[in-house]
């Protein structure tokens, strides 16, 4: 343990061996990106929504009711609206969901599962991973992986860890869970097979990016500086970008949302233009996470 006749050394005073052992816990490995998406389809997209819920205020033992009347409108008017607009347009999407909320709103989660959706983990109560004990972090996605198993009646295949929050421990816990994919980290536009400590896992990581996920847009805190509201009509043309981009690469458009964010009435309405226009393209692929990372493992070039 540091003490003030030995403190802790600063970055700067690492040696080698210790900065190569940090960057290289956790790495990008070898492109998990097919030939051809299924079907020949030229470009694969992926749309999930985030259930966070009444677990953001929860997880910062914040029991405000004004707060968490924001998460209920998750459960209680958006994600009805989504599912309404997947349902008209015949996409399945992936839910990553926390266990609380799940134990909250279990007939939401069984009703997805039900109409073909993926409900996947995202941590007991939006806890953050890099904080907490080693121990805590793996009982904590144990557990979350069963509770939804028992709520929905399918074992979850994948995890996208709370607010992306990646610990050293995090790929060891999934990995124990014989988990099949992650969808938490930002190394590149297309799938990927995680490394760790220089050594192949055989686990497929889905990459998000914050230009990909609404929060950063739609999100506020009004007690904070946090005032980033940025107009519908500008997130679309940034997600039709990004799209078109993977459309052009033949790659993957993966897409981050939250029901408490954008199930509200003004931009329900971007995601069916942003769903309408990638309509317009031919070939395209609409998946579940799953299916994405089951398609990529078996399809990925030697």
């Amino acid at each position: 343990m540091p003490d003030q006749h030995h403190p802790k050394p600063q970055p700067w005073e690492w040696p080698e061996s210790v900065w190569r052992a940090k960057v290289n816990k956790v790495r990008a490995g070898r492109s998990l990106k097919p030939a051809a998406w299924k079907d020949g389809a030229r470009c694969c997209v992926a749309l999930s929504f985030d259930s966070d819920h009444d677990t953001i205020p929860l997880r910062d033992d914040d029991d405000s009711p004004g707060r968490l009347s924001q998460g209920q409108y998750g459960h209680r008017a958006a994600v009805p609206r989504i599912r309404k607009l997947l349902d008209r347009h015949g996409i399945r999407a992936s839910f990553f969901v926390p266990a609380v909320v799940a134990q909250l709103y279990p007939e939401e989660q069984r009703a997805l599962a039900a109409e073909g959706h993926e409900i996947g983990i995202h941590g007991w109560i939006h806890e953050r991973n890099s904080i907490l004990p080693p121990a805590a972090e793996r009982d904590l996605q144990m557990r979350s992986g069963d509770m939804l198993e028992k709520i929905c009646g399918v074992r979850p295949v994948g995890i996208r860890t709370p607010s992306w929050d990646f610990s050293q421990h995090t790929l060891a816990i999934s990995r124990e869970m014989g988990l099949l994919y992650d969808s938490s980290l930002m190394a590149d536009d297309e799938p990927y097979e995680l490394v760790e400590d220089g050594r192949p896992t055989g686990m497929v990581e889905l990459p998000v990016e914050w230009i990909k996920d609404d929060a950063v847009y739609f999100n506020m805190n009004r007690f904070g500086g946090l005032r980033p509201y940025t107009p519908p009509s500008a997130v679309l043309e940034i997600f039709k970008a990004e799209f078109d981009g993977a459309y052009e690469e033949r790659g993957l458009f993966l897409l981050t949302m939250h029901p408490h964010h954008s199930g509200h009435r003004s931009r329900i309405r971007m995601i069916d233009e942003l769903i309408r226009y990638i309509r317009g393209h031919d070939g395209v692929w609409f998946a579940t996470h799953a299916e994405v990372a089951r398609y990529c493992k078996e399809n990925a070039p030697a």
